[in-house]
């Protein structure tokens, strides 16, 4: 039995913010000096970002001047802006109508019941409630009430390719089996306020979106004419003595996100040997594959892959466009590629990669006959 992707979906707010308004609105709620200042200004053009995406922001005329009141002005060097629960709140209101969006376009393009969907995957590090929006998804989209639910949290930026090797298990498992896959990231929500690098780097780099993918079996005889992606293997490899390269924890005033500047390094030293041995599982060899979906943690995680795998800048381009256009939207980015990449003429092997606190690289090798 062979996991095949026949819908994919996404969703963006209705307002984006350019990256020149985002510094411009939220400059005061970092730096207290010029000099501060004026890094957090590099490091907004060098993050890659044109625009993102925001739920924070209440209608268009608003995109020059400020995300929303919700972050308001900085009272005093004590002050880290909203609650962890205010955040909370937040993320219950909004998450829903993104995961809807991406989630009605992945069950149109597959060209499906919603009654037919038996299982259901739910993806997110950037929020928490219970009930959740996997209830919300099956009320509103009318799923059956006896849909079985199982959602991935926590995971950060390679959570959505966690959540398709629970589908890809699920199939295994059951080939009647109908699987959707949603992702919903609300990263603006966790802005951090104050003066710390890296945080500041995060603040630059990560925006809101949702991704969705409708999932089922096929016998290998049986795959469907022009079937976009067929899954053939997932693989994880944490890299040793890297627990402190990247991490993502609930603080008081939102989730923290904490990157250290050896990332890219680590990953331009590791990446390359664990490549080579999960494609000659398959057979394969880096030079073989046609496609390539590298999660844009940003532009020097970019550089670092295509350095350790010897790789054409023309590889990663897309994933360069998707951070221009859209900011890094954590787990439900790999979706938004995967969804690019099937426009191009690809027949082949491709390979996504995500990484993510562990440090862990997470990949996946699907064949592609776009």
């Amino acid at each position: 039995m062979t996991m095949i992707i026949t819908g994919l979906g996404t969703a963006v707010p209705e307002v984006s913010i350019t990256q020149t308004a985002a510094y411009d609105a939220t400059q005061q709620l970092c730096c207290e000096t010029d000099e501060q200042r004026r890094v957090m200004e590099l490091l907004y053009q060098g993050a890659g970002v044109e625009a993102r995406g925001t739920v924070l922001l209440r209608e268009a005329a608003e995109m020059e001047v400020a995300t929303s009141l919700f972050f308001r002005p900085r009272s005093d060097s004590d002050d880290y802006g909203p609650t962890t629960r205010d955040r909370m709140e937040k993320f219950e209101k909004h998450a829903l109508t993104l995961a809807l969006q991406s989630s009605e376009r992945a069950i149109e393009q597959a060209d499906i019941d919603v009654l037919d969907i038996t299982h259901l995957v739910t993806v997110s590090c950037s929020g928490f409630q219970a009930p959740g929006f996997d209830i919300g998804l099956i009320q509103t989209l009318g799923l059956s009430p006896d849909t079985s639910r199982t959602h991935v949290g926590f995971m950060g930026c390679h959570g959505a390719f966690n959540a398709l090797r629970v589908a890809k298990a699920y199939v295994d498992a059951d080939p009647a089996a109908v699987v959707l896959v949603c992702s919903v990231e609300l990263c603006s929500l966790h802005h951090h306020y104050g003066w710390a690098t890296d945080k500041v780097i995060a603040n630059a780099l990560f925006a809101d979106g949702s991704g969705a993918a409708i999932c089922r079996g096929a016998a290998p005889d049986q795959i469907p004419m022009h079937t976009k992606y067929q899954m053939i293997r997932s693989g994880s490899h944490v890299l040793p003595q890297t627990l402190n390269a990247m991490s993502w924890q609930i603080g008081d005033h939102g989730f923290e996100m904490r990157l250290s500047q050896k990332v890219p390094a680590l990953i331009e030293q590791n990446l390359n040997a664990w490549m080579r041995t999960f494609l000659a599982k398959e057979g394969l060899t880096i030079e073989a594959i046609r496609g390539w979906a590298v999660h844009p943690g940003g532009p020097r995680i970019l550089d670092a892959c295509v350095t350790a795998l010897s790789l054409a800048n023309k590889a990663v381009a897309p994933s360069r466009e998707i951070l221009a256009r859209y900011g890094n939207m954590s787990s439900a980015t790999v979706l938004f590629l995967l969804n690019q990449l099937k426009q191009q003429p690809i027949h082949g092997p491709v390979v996504a990669l995500g990484f993510g606190p562990g440090l862990t690289i997470e990949g996946m090798l699907l064949h592609s006959d776009s």
